[in-house]
């Protein structure tokens, strides 16, 4: 399965050990096939240094550029085409959109609501990392932990 992840969900998944935390397990267990572009790693690597998550680093004992390698690691980059305006309200949301066109996303994962109230994108399901867990139909993640 092909997957993107929104930046918030990526945070949620790499600095805490909730649902989107599992999805990166599959990941690393090749169960799931992560992409990502490089205006999502740009908006990453900005939204991790803002002083809320420097706390959340600490105590996860990792910097930034150990996230962002790690991320980008266990990710195929693709190259997203420009695209109409979708979500005015908030455009960087559109790069989540264009990745997943480019990578052929089954799914995008996300917990932003202008993206959920899309609900699909070009036939691409956007849905919250629980509920694709469920879909998926795992009662278990992974045993490996990447933190």
């Amino acid at each position: 399965m092909r997957l993107v992840f929104d930046t918030n969900t990526v945070i949620s998944a790499l600095l805490w050990h909730g649902a989107p935390r599992h999805l990166l397990n599959y990941a690393h267990s090749s169960a799931v096939q992560l992409y990502t572009s490089l205006p999502l790693l740009l908006e990453l690597d900005e939204v991790l240094r803002r002083d809320k998550f420097l706390v959340r680093l600490q105590e996860e004992q990792v910097t930034v550029d150990d996230l962002l390698l790690g991320f980008a690691a266990l990710t195929t980059i693709v190259e997203p085409p420009a695209i109409t305006p979708v979500i005015l309200s908030d455009p960087d949301d559109d790069n989540v959109l264009a990745c997943a066109l480019a990578a052929q996303a089954d799914v995008v994962v996300s917990g932003d609501r202008h993206l959920l109230q899309l609900g699909a994108y070009s036939a691409i399901p956007i849905l919250p990392a629980g509920v694709l867990i469920d879909q998926m139909g795992h009662e278990s993640t992974p045993d490996s932990d990447p933190s």
